[in-house]
C-alpha cells in the first residue's frame, strides 16, 4: 500500500483530481488538508497557501495516478510523491480491493 502525496493550489483543483482518480478507479481514498508551503521557486523563497492531497492506493497502480495528476495539475512542476504505508489488514484489503 501507498500514500501518494499531492499539493495542489486549492480545494477545488484537489477535489477534482480526487474525483478523477477515484472515478477512474485508481485511488481507494483521498483526504485533503490546507497547508503552509515555503519552497524557493526561480531563485525566490515563496510562501503560499496550499491544499495536499493524499491518495491511498496500491503500490501498483502509483504510474497511472502519477501520469493522470500531472495531466490534471495546473502546476508547471506538480509533485506527485509516493510513500510506502503499511496499516491493518482489513483496511489494506479495502484499498486493493477498491483500486482496478
Amino acid at each position: 500500500m501507498i500514500i501518494v502525496y499531492i499539493p495542489c493550489s486549492g480545494e477545488e483543483e484537489a477535489r477534482n483530481i480526487s474525483e478523477a482518480l477515484l472515478e477512474a478507479k485508481l485511488i481507494a481514498c483521498a483526504n485533503i488538508f490546507p497547508i503552509k508551503s515555503f519552497y524557493m521557486w526561480q531563485g525566490e523563497l515563496q510562501d503560499d497557501q496550499e491544499v495536499v492531497l493524499l491518495c491511498k492506493t496500491a503500490d501498483r497502480m502509483y504510474e497511472k495516478v502519477k501520469k493522470k495528476v500531472i495531466a490534471m495539475h495546473s502546476y508547471d512542476t506538480p509533485c506527485v510523491m509516493k510513500v510506502k504505508a503499511e496499516a491493518n489488514r482489513d483496511y489494506e484489503k479495502w484499498v486493493k480491493g477498491q483500486v482496478k
